[in-house]
């Protein structure tokens, strides 16, 4: 399918499902506008991002691309908010929704306005094959099995901050919204500044030890502020020393992840194996944000602290052990799934070449 009359037509849809927000009578509808405004989102995100490599095929520019992408998502976090809330002085809400419409429509608009690849599949595939495809090309390939246990730490990390800042800062500190303003900023401000850096760091040292190295901070980092409140209480400045750290790892941990997923596979799968990071990704925070908010509710601060750290050292230690350091992109193997003839071997059975997982190569396997 032609990806740019994709992404217009989801932004589309948005905007209509938004545009129909102020026109609510009923709690049903809301469900309804919401869930038809999530699932575009869901489809527009990954397609979204399987561009990217394909507008940009030079990594070093795209990894750029990688860390203005976060710098953005991070800036949004914390200015909408705010943003919304001063708007929300001098209009409604319904206005404030027709702002939100404006923004999808800008987003088709600029959509439009350029040419975007759209590679076709090299044969017809049939529905089941289409459907499973990213998941079986993400389950097969070391670096994001590896990925996959990384998400799992991000998201045991991020469900703490994004769920119990507020209950900390505002229930247990008893402090106004301006300081739960300011530490969120905290944390966005440590991720940005991990974005900037990014580029030039992922130029020196390869992904897998930024990655892991990010998801250790983060555990050292709760573990470490959950024995300060063990010992000394809970304290504002300790919070936001914290948070600050966790972005930082938490923006090393998710920043490179395009860069692995582009690597594994070939532009015609890149929105199905960018699809599988999307949905893999969110059902570890589905298991997350409610195991925080429990712990949090019946145990305290330092038990969901410590927990959730567990749990992403868990997902740490699980990531080293699916993607092993002497993981090769160039992979030497032998045919044995393909007639000696087939156009791939040249002629030769065993041969090597940066390895991704597809059609004549089902698995990762040095004996296929």
């Amino acid at each position: 399918m032609n990806r740019r009359a994709l992404l217009v037509g989801l932004d589309v849809i948005r905007a209509g499902a938004a545009l129909c927000l102020p026109f609510v009578t009923e709690i049903w509808q809301i469900y309804l506008l919401i869930f038809v405004l999530q699932s575009a989102s869901a489809a527009f995100t990954p397609t979204f991002q399987a561009t990217i490599p394909d507008v940009l095929p030079d990594e070093a520019r795209y990894t750029r691309a990688l860390s203005l992408s976060r710098l953005a998502y991070d800036l949004e976090h914390i200015v909408s908010p705010t943003l919304a809330a001063l708007l929300l002085a001098a209009m409604s809400y319904n206005s404030l929704f027709l702002g939100t419409v404006a923004g999808f429509a800008a987003s088709a608009l600029l959509v439009v306005s350029v040419l975007l690849p759209s590679p076709k599949a090299t044969e017809p595939r049939g529905v089941y094959d289409r459907t499973t495809r990213g998941v079986r090309i993400y389950l097969a390939a070391p670096r994001l099995r590896g990925l996959l246990a990384l998400n799992l730490a991000a998201a045991a990390v991020g469900a703490m901050v994004l769920l119990n800042s507020v209950v900390i800062v505002r229930g247990r500190l008893a402090l106004p919204d301006s300081a739960l303003a300011l530490t969120m900023f905290a944390f966005g401000a440590g991720s940005m500044l991990a974005a900037l850096a990014l580029p030039e760091v992922l130029d020196r040292i390869p992904d897998r030890p930024v990655m892991v190295g990010g998801a250790a901070l983060m555990v050292l980092t709760l573990l470490a502020l959950a024995g300060e409140i063990a010992a000394l209480g809970l304290a504002w400045p300790a919070l936001l020393g914290a948070w600050l750290v966790v972005g930082l790892g938490y923006s090393a941990v998710l920043t490179p992840s395009g860069r692995l997923l582009r690597r594994s596979a070939h532009a015609e799968d890149r929105p199905a194996l960018f699809a599988a990071q999307f949905a893999l990704s969110h059902a570890c925070w589905l298991v997350t944000y409610p195991l925080s908010g429990w712990l949090m509710t019946w145990f305290g601060p330092v038990a969901a602290l410590g927990r959730l750290a567990v749990l992403a050292a868990a997902g740490a230690l699980a990531a080293l052990r699916l993607w092993p350091s002497d993981a090769l992109e160039i992979l030497e193997h032998t045919h044995e799934n393909l007639p000696l003839d087939h156009p791939h071997l040249k002629g030769e059975r065993r041969h090597a070449h940066s390895f991704v997982v597809d059609d004549q190569h089902p698995r990762w396997a040095s004996q296929l």
